[in-house]
């Protein structure tokens, strides 16, 4: 019998077995991908480090990024965030330099233009050290962890003394489970629930516009740092950037079978770009994880066509509200890093997120004191995923005794820190180590 499952090879996984390696406990944890090195492009979300093989941000924050400081103080979250960073660097983060979005000069500006700024560090691995330092901690983890990679876990019992879990090929008895699935793992997680008898709670989708602007627009604004974060209280919810890339480009994304335009570091290539990149998220809330998903499918899926279609619009066109050109779009002083179908995203964006998107961009304007350019480009549509809320306690046990969930997957974290936080914190308290 192992005293820890976890089923979910991803970032909160990953935290959670390290840490219960260390104190000696037999651990297995099963993952429907492959190990790091046989995922391919296309597996973004499954495998050996979930979407922590991506870019690799990890935003140390209690402000954003899910929900953990309400679930544990904003104290406790930072701490473990300081913890997950100085895990992160034993294993070679510190090749890049971590820095900060604080900026007081910036942040009075922001708010006389009728926006907030957000303060966070960050330490931004990028995708190819990302999967560096986690080729490291699977070398580390497979010494003394038991894998089951490729391996879909059926069925799930609550015995008097623990677990029995079912696969295709194998049974195991364990003291205790976690579900550490993320976000791609949700429905295959809701059908266990029901059979568990649990039930989760409402869940939220963010949408929202890919920008693409001149990178010497923002130049006085990042003096001092690498990035900003800037909230806009609309009257249809905060609007929120997300993922800005200075020099980045802007690159396909593909989950929930859906296809969408994303932000890539300037590390990732051999020389940057004279843009800046982010996208303008504005959440919504459903009741259940279907109504989610069908909204999603209903918005993005339409633009993508059942292929990889994104739409790109000038800035200029949108505000005359009517569709770009091809030969406006070659004649663009932004140059576009993606290739995207010229159309007009009045046709095929809600019409919230357009009113939202223009009220952002002229208090941006105020901000810059500038105007944008009007070769600006807008990308429709970006999305982020989120697993429905599960009631758990202070340590992410659910109301079953023995089973937690942990992660993106508990609704409570929506970022690669606070997913690894609630690993590290679940770790601690099954090993019983007071932090530091």
């Amino acid at each position: 019998m192992y005293d820890v499952t976890i089923i979910g090879a991803g970032v909160a996984g990953i935290f959670l077995a390290h840490e219960l390696m260390e104190h000696g406990q037999t651990v297995l944890v099963i993952d429907a991908g492959k190990p790091l090195g046989q995922r391919t492009l296309q597996e973004t979300y499954l495998g050996f480090g979930g979407l922590g093989k991506s870019e690799g941000k990890y935003n140390y924050s209690a402000g954003f990024g899910g929900e953990l400081a309400g679930k544990l103080g904003t104290e406790k979250t930072l701490h473990l965030m300081q913890q997950v960073d100085a895990l992160l660097c034993r294993y070679g983060a510190d090749e890049v330099e971590s820095y900060s979005t604080a900026n007081f000069v910036l942040a009075t500006r922001a708010k006389a233009a009728g926006l907030e700024t957000i303060e966070t560090t960050v330490r931004h691995l990028g995708t190819g050290l990302s999967e560096r330092i986690l080729r490291r901690l699977e070398a580390v983890l497979q010494k003394q962890i038991t894998f089951r990679f490729e391996t879909f876990v059926e069925t799930i019992e609550k015995q008097h003394n623990g677990f029995l879990l079912t696969t295709k090929r194998e049974t195991f008895s364990s003291q205790r489970v976690v579900f550490a699935t993320g976000r791609s793992g949700t429905e295959w997680m809701q059908e266990q629930l029901q059979t568990l008898g649990l039930v989760q709670n409402k869940t939220r989708l963010d949408l929202g516009i890919r920008i693409e602007m001149e990178e010497t627009a923002f130049r006085t604004l990042l003096q001092g740092t690498f990035e900003t974060k800037l909230a806009y209280a609309s009257a249809a919810g905060t609007a929120v950037t997300y993922c800005m890339n200075p020099k980045g480009r802007i690159i396909r994304k593909h989950q929930e079978g859906l296809v969408m335009p994303d932000g890539q570091n300037f590390r990732e290539q051999e020389s940057g770009t004279t843009n800046l990149n982010f996208t303008l998220f504005l959440p919504r809330y459903f009741a259940t994880l279907g109504e989610a998903n069908h909204y999603a499918a209903s918005v993005i899926g339409r633009i993508n066509q059942g292929r990889d279609r994104i739409v790109v619009q000038r800035l200029d066109d949108l505000r005359a509200g009517h569709s770009t050109q091809p030969h406006a779009l070659a004649e663009s002083e932004v140059r576009p890093t993606l290739e995207a179908t010229p159309g007009n995203l009045i046709e095929e964006v809600p019409d919230t997120d357009i009113t939202v998107l223009l009220e952002f961009l002229e208090r941006l304007e105020h901000l810059l004191e500038t105007p944008l350019s009007p070769d600006t480009l807008l990308y429709g549509m970006d999305g982020k995923f989120y697993a429905p809320v599960l009631s758990t306690s202070p340590v992410f046990e659910t109301d079953i005794r023995g089973l937690y969930a942990i992660g993106d997957c508990s609704g409570v974290t929506h970022s690669l820190s606070q997913a690894a936080a609630s690993g590290l914190h679940l770790g601690q308290h099954l090993t019983q180590k007071q932090p530091s």
